[in-house]
């Protein structure tokens, strides 16, 4: 089964919505802890490891 590529609104739509959910928690957090830090590392590499991914086999 093929997967669809992401078209450039749809990268810039879920960059924006990730940066968005990141100054919330930042902005709402009592204290920038680790779990803070951490949350931010890890959302990042969640949503922006496919994000690289497509790009990449798109330009293929």
């Amino acid at each position: 089964m093929a997967r669809r590529k992401i078209t450039n609104s749809q990268a810039a739509c879920i960059t924006l919505l990730w940066g968005l959910l990141c100054y919330m928690l930042l902005a709402y957090s009592p204290k920038i802890t680790f779990d803070v830090v951490f949350a931010i590392i890890a959302s990042a590499i969640i949503v922006f490891v496919p994000i690289y991914k497509s790009r990449r086999h798109k330009e293929e």
